[in-house]
């Protein structure tokens, strides 16, 4: 349910509408309605451990960053997922604060100009969300960059196939 809920928020920083049959159907869990829905069990659960809240006018409120998974929950994991978390957490120590940031402001600066933000559109919602203006700039240049390689990529002929 995370996962659909990050996804949804990495294509669009803003927020987004989440059609709760749809979705409830696409994770296996049936579209019934009602409180005690699976869905609606799932959607609570994500409350409780306070990585959401539910407003009284139907929006929900997700955490963009979870904190560290705690050991009693590290150690419900499969030994590979244990292994794998170890090695992210290593990663995030080592990368400095400055670089997460300007990854950060890359992928939503890319997420911004595939749905269409043009380059100026891009640094002034980077701005709105706070990113430090030299960062905001040189991340929405940066997106259009990547954006016209990919516009170019496209436009180059398929090769031939060799099925003589």
């Amino acid at each position: 349910m995370l996962r659909r809920l990050a996804a949804g928020l990495e294509a669009s920083p803003a927020g987004f509408d989440l059609p709760l049959a749809d979705t409830a159907r696409a994770r296996g869990l049936g579209d019934k309605g009602g409180r005690h829905s699976p869905f609606m069990r799932a959607l609570a659960r994500v409350c409780q451990f306070d990585l959401a809240q539910m407003h009284s006018d139907g929006e929900l409120e997700v955490r963009r960053r979870l904190p560290p998974l705690n050991r009693r929950q590290l150690l419900r994991l499969p030994t590979t997922l244990q292994d794998s978390h170890q090695r992210w957490q290593d990663e995030q120590l080592h990368t400095p604060r400055a670089e997460q940031l300007r990854v950060r402001a890359r992928r939503l600066a890319l997420s911004l100009v595939e749905l269409g933000e043009d380059a100026e559109g891009t640094e002034r919602q980077l701005i709105r969300w706070k990113f430090h203006p030299v960062l905001c700039r040189e991340a929405a240049a940066w997106a259009w960059d990547r954006h016209r390689q990919a516009l170019a990529a496209l436009e180059q002929p398929d090769p031939p196939d060799d099925a003589a």
